[in-house]
């Protein structure tokens, strides 16, 4: 996958900092493998805190100077480096396919995706703002300006490698910080290559900086940022564990936070849903990318009286779904991230079974036979039988499972929907238009999909709440996250 780039160049293994790609100071590497056929595909740099550091240095001394850019700058900046992202948009979809496994056609989406929030953000940058108070006391003038938070720390996730950095770093740029960012151990190479065209693009050094380190370096790689005064903010999309962590630790620095953490999504189909509509609906949200989305429905409720028309309906969609490596294109689930992944799909599947679910199509890894190559694959899953004492109701599969609840009343299934600590998104089939306000404003979650199950946007703020985490990503909320209010008041002006 990787020998076919357009241009090699994008391939990059070393850490970015202050403008230079340069190797972890340490000397370590760290191996990408491919999932979808655990080759080995590169080495990148496995870096500690003393590379954390360096980083830190280079983007506080690049902040002074950025935060003076006028917005109109920054613009000018992001808009070259998304017309870059778009010229390039095939190689980083092979790059992305090759370390995180998904089908090259997704890949591809995920690079329009990433791309769209550095345009939205170039366009935000112009917007910053603030507002006039109408003063109490004659002779003074009262404003509320914004203006950038700092150096902000970027912590990203291996899911979608491209999107999730470019939707931390573009409104970081557009309000005027500079970065430190880290992706996930299993996906620096599209991290790097994104900041590859960054640098082209013509961003100042030390505005941007990458370091890359394994599982077992990430802690102190991040706790020295956590512990650096000078990083103001840390941005963060992963598991709500490592969310809380975050939170403790920056504590001690009163650093701002945006932290987009676990979720436990459920998916309603009411008695009057349009049936085939719903499980449409559920094929774009489920599925996408092998089902390791934090959107993905995790829980699905169907009403009594469709629930077995339903369930036949999405079984058959679900069994004809192809599996196998991003270089067949007739792939439409990839391989899962790892062995780990696999292991806790298997485990959920199992112990459902176990409390009397029943397998309706899939249940089981694959073979290398199977799915065309030896990587790690799961068979898309169809689970009837589903009830709230499987280990699945509680905790997120992050993969290519469907379990089918049933329910017989609103007010049972938005109690279910509900009953968990996590409120990322949820998804509900209806058209009763009085239900439809009804239940949107008692779910509890940042995030609602109303006969739609496809919901990410540029324009929408992405995010959730109780144990989801807490800030927003995309729209103008976004910027404002990077940013605080300072209050301007001048008087003796009589």
């Amino acid at each position: 996958m990787l020998g076919e780039l357009v241009r090699g160049e994008l391939l990059r293994t070393h850490n970015f900092i202050a403008g230079r790609w340069l190797p972890a100071q340490a000397g370590a590497l760290l191996d990408v493998v491919d999932p979808a056929t655990l080759a080995t595909i590169a080495q990148v740099a496995d870096s500690t805190a003393v590379d954390a550091q360096a980083a830190a240095d280079a983007a506080h001394a690049a902040f002074p100077a950025w935060r003076d850019q006028s917005g109109r700058e920054r613009a000018q900046l992001l808009k070259r480096w998304h017309a870059l992202i778009l010229e390039h948009r095939e190689d980083l979809a092979r790059i992305i396919s090759a370390e995180q496994g998904k089908p090259l056609a997704e890949a591809r989406g995920e690079v329009l995706y990433g791309a769209s929030y550095v345009e939205w953000f170039a366009e935000e940058a112009t917007r910053t703002h603030g507002d006039i108070i109408p003063e109490p006391v004659r002779g003074r003038k009262m404003m509320a300006v914004k203006e950038p938070v700092g150096v902000v720390a970027a912590i990203t996730p291996w899911n979608f490698p491209l999107a999730m950095i470019a939707r931390k770093i573009a409104p970081a740029l557009a309000a005027g910080c500079t970065v430190v960012a880290k992706p996930a151990e299993d996906t620096p190479l599209t991290a790097a290559a994104l900041v590859e065209l960054a640098h082209r693009a013509g961003f100042p050094a030390g505005t941007i900086n990458l370091v890359c380190a394994s599982r077992e370096h990430t802690p102190e790689v991040v706790d020295a940022w956590l512990a650096d005064p000078r990083v103001r903010k840390i941005t963060f999309t992963g598991s709500t564990p490592v969310g809380k962590h975050l939170a403790r630790e920056s504590a001690g620095t009163l650093k701002k936070l945006s932290l987009e953490l676990g979720g436990n999504a459920p998916f309603i189909v009411f008695e009057d849903a349009d049936l085939d509509a719903a499980v449409e609906g559920l094929m774009v949200s489920k599925f996408r990318n092998g089902g390791q989305t934090c959107v993905c429905p995790n829980r699905v409720f169907v009403h009594d009286t469709v629930h077995d028309r339903f369930v036949e309906k999405l079984a058959t969609r679900v069994g004809a779904l192809h599996v196998g490596p991003a270089s067949d294109e007739r792939s439409q689930i990839g391989p899962m991230i790892n062995q780990r992944a696999v292991d806790k799909i298997e485990r959920h599947v199992v112990d459902a079974v176990a409390h009397g679910a029943r397998v309706v199509t899939g249940g089981r890894r694959l073979s290398a036979s199977d799915a065309g190559s030896a990587g790690h694959y799961y068979a898309p899953t169809v689970l009837a039988g589903a009830n709230m004492a499987m280990v699945l109701a509680q905790e997120e599969t992050f993969g290519p499972v469907v379990p089918v609840f049933r329910f017989s009343t609103e007010d049972e299934v938005v109690g279910l929907a509900n009953d968990t600590p996590f409120g990322l998104a949820a998804y509900f089939y209806t058209q009763d238009a009085k239900r439809i306000w009804r239940v949107a404003d008692q779910l509890e979650t940042g995030i609602v999909g109303i006969n739609e199950g496809a919901l990410a946007a540029e324009a929408a703020p992405f995010g959730g709440v109780k144990e989801s985490g807490y800030g927003r990503e995309g729209s103008r909320d976004g910027l404002d996250d990077y940013m605080h209010v300072k209050y301007l008041c001048q008087g003796g002006l009589r």
